[in-house]
């Protein structure tokens, strides 16, 4: 069975992550989806790329999440989380998914 790419996991917990938060008034779950994610991108830029760039990654994906905070007040919550959503999703696929399957 084909992963979900890593690109696309990173990107979906930041995007959920948030979105849960909004709509059910929890922050705290969508915390959950969030860490939920984020661990199993960084198990799969462990498995492609190795520990160092999954190091690297994971520190890219928390500071996404850190810094979409201040950029949402000049651009909006949502601009801002798909903003730094992509920004890790292209992170991700240039260090552990254009490599192909490992």
């Amino acid at each position: 069975m084909a992963k979900v790419p890593s690109s696309v996991v990173a990107a979906s917990g930041l995007v959920g992550g948030y979105g849960v938060a909004r709509w059910t008034r929890k922050r705290q779950l969508g915390g959950v989806v969030l860490a939920a994610a984020g661990a199993a991108a960084a198990q799969q830029w462990r498995e492609r790329a190795g520990g160092r760039a999954a190091g690297a990654l994971s520190v890219a994906y928390v500071a996404a999440f850190a810094g979409s905070h201040p950029l949402a007040k000049k651009v909006g919550a949502w601009p801002a989380v798909f903003g730094v959503a992509g920004a890790v999703a292209l992170a991700s696929w240039a260090v552990a998914d254009r490599r192909g399957r490992g």
